[in-house]
């Protein structure tokens, strides 16, 4: 196989993207992120696993449910009932692997939202043995004096109570050997001014890995990590999720002068899930374009 230079590898302007309103949807962007779905290829590595992504519908989680529907495991997405058309899509795709699917709407701001989610998944699919915490909510502030009240709490709810709630009922049907996996971010590590409320819950994903992991893996035998991402090309930035003067040239200042696509994050997440991490626990692996993390 050739050789491909990272930095020309995808897109690295989006002068014809629309604006959308938070969540937004994949399928009315028009440079649509790459999801894997045309080049991702499985070998077998979660052969018979059942997973919950939640946010899964689109971004980096759609990338990961596709990825793990083609390297075996039954699938579970939940979503919000307004991207039911995105979900529908990676539905699809995961019976199209030749693996179960399953479609869980809900707002997880919800405490019977987030057990649900757990719920239905293990009804399903029989059980759970991977939960990736995903779903998150980003929506730019012009500083600390501009973020309502309203806004902190739904992002506090929607990414930190969510992943919480979500994981607190997981652990009760989960097995040892099975794999808890949080999104965080760059954002954990270097915090934007126009991130700030968002930047705090994924500094807290990470804590949160790490002190779950002590207590899971010497009780349980489950595992706990965390990816963070740097910039990645979702429909959260075109959707609140970025200053609109700024998603036309987004992350042309990283390192390899490009943002990240959803579908170079996928194998993170199948390497934390499978055999081949079972002695990584506790551990936040990054992939950010050449950002530096402590």
């Amino acid at each position: 196989m050739a050789l491909i230079d990272p930095r020309t590898k995808y897109p690295s302007d989006f002068p014809s993207e629309p604006r959308q309103v938070n969540p937004g949807l994949d399928v009315k962007m028009a440079t649509a992120p790459d999801l894997g779905q045309d080049s991702y290829v499985g070998s077998g590595k979660l052969e018979g696993r059942r997973a919950l992504i939640t946010g899964g519908d689109s971004g980096i989680g759609a990338a990961t449910a596709i990825a793990f529907a083609r390297e075996g495991a039954d699938v579970a997405i939940s979503y919000l009932p307004e991207e039911q058309e995105d979900a529908e899509r990676i539905v699809q795709l995961i019976e199209d692997a030749g693996r179960k699917a399953v479609a869980i709407p809900g707002d997880l701001q919800e405490l019977e939202n987030c057990v649900n989610a757990v719920t239905k998944t293990v009804e399903d699919l029989g059980g759970i043995d991977i939960l990736v915490n995903n779903a998150s909510r980003q929506v730019w502030n012009d500083g600390i004096l501009n973020i309502s009240d309203e806004d902190f709490d739904a992002t506090m709810k929607t990414n930190i109570y969510a992943a919480f709630r979500v994981t607190k009922e997981a652990v009760k049907h989960m097995e040892p050997g099975s794999s808890i996996i949080f999104t965080t971010s760059i954002q954990a590590y270097d915090p934007s001014k126009e991130l700030l409320d968002y930047a705090i819950t994924k500094a807290a994903f990470n804590n949160f890995a790490k002190g779950l992991s002590g207590e899971l893996l010497a009780s349980k035998g489950i595992r706990v990590n965390a990816v963070a991402p740097g910039p990645i090309w979702t429909v959260i930035q075109p959707a609140e999720g970025q200053p609109a003067e700024v998603v036309d040239n987004f992350a042309q200042d990283s390192d390899i002068g490009r943002p990240g696509q959803p579908a170079e994050l996928a194998g993170a997440y199948v390497f934390l899930a499978s055999e081949a991490a079972s002695y990584v626990s506790g551990e936040t692996l990054a992939v950010t374009g050449g950002a530096l993390t402590p």
